[in-house]
């Protein structure tokens, strides 16, 4: 096979028959930085997290799998011609998002009420697009109105509407679960017949933020199964490094890598309801 790219998490290569072998690896980014060491299983939990949401989304938005990897962690997929539009839906107020509500009462160009905090929920799930950077970039949130001007009116509005349509299919299965969905991040790109689909991972604990329901509690930073948990202890005095500074992160200590990697299990099991076995 041919090797095409390799990003953050994931190697891309094209099959002789022209279709795609994703393979996601065991590495963590967090800032824009890849971190080290990796987190063991993570990469298998994501490609098998995605290939169960793919099945339930199915009827939402079409995919673009073609087929199993001959791993756990890889995935065959149809190439697409990708939308340069990284698609965020929110229904609580997190994150980046926060940041901005706080500067400026809104995150990406969206109005939002007065007096909402950390964890609030939204009164109605929004679409936050933002840029997407070059590798070691950071993304920027941009308004509407912006992706309109890139992409025009109608592919705007359809990024729209199967971002938040997406979410909201996510948000009930999960809830089910007794877990929240945040936030999350998907990717969309058009097929041979110009047709908008799913591409790359989808709601996994790299792309969402999920929130055990019953530890739920507005005002304050809340208990999650995603890589929220890697952030905050780079952003603690324990880690003693400064996002600012220009310097590379340091070194997860074995206690982070492995509870990382059980909060990361968890969302699996929990969400799909079944074991993992690598």
């Amino acid at each position: 096979m041919k090797h095409l790219h390799s990003g953050k998490i994931r190697d891309l290569y094209q099959t002789d028959d022209g279709l795609l072998l994703m393979v996601a690896s065991d590495r963590i980014s967090a800032f824009d930085h890849v971190l080290e060491p990796d987190i063991p299983d993570k990469g298998a939990i994501l490609t098998q997290m995605s290939l169960w949401w793919f099945d339930r989304l199915a009827d939402v938005v079409p995919n673009h799998i073609a087929g199993p990897g001959p791993d756990s962690r890889s995935m065959l997929c149809k190439p697409l011609s990708m939308v340069s539009v990284e698609c965020v839906a929110r229904g609580y107020l997190t994150g980046s998002g926060l940041i901005d509500y706080r500067r400026d009462g809104a995150v990406s160009g969206v109005r939002l009420p007065p007096g909402l905090e950390e964890g609030s929920r939204l009164p109605e799930p929004i679409f936050t697009p933002s840029t997407k950077a070059p590798l070691g970039q950071h993304d920027e949130p941009i308004s509407f109105e912006r992706v309109v001007g890139d992409v025009g009116a109608e592919t705007a509005e359809a990024l729209r509407q199967i971002t938040l349509a997406v979410y909201t299919r996510g948000a009930e299965i999960a809830r089910e679960r007794g877990i929240i969905l945040a936030d999350t991040k998907i990717e969309l790109g058009r097929d041979a017949e110009g047709v908008l689909t799913l591409g790359d991972e989808v709601l996994t604990p790299d792309s969402s933020r999920f929130w055990p329901a019953d530890g739920w509690q507005p005002g304050r930073s809340q208990p999650s199964f995603d890589k929220q948990y890697v952030r905050d202890w780079l952003l603690s005095p324990e880690s003693g490094w400064d996002k600012d500074s220009g310097t590379p992160p340091p070194r997860l200590p074995d206690k982070v890598v492995e509870q990382t990697r059980q909060r990361y299990l968890e969302a699996y099991e929990r969400i799909t309801g079944v074991p993992f076995s690598g």
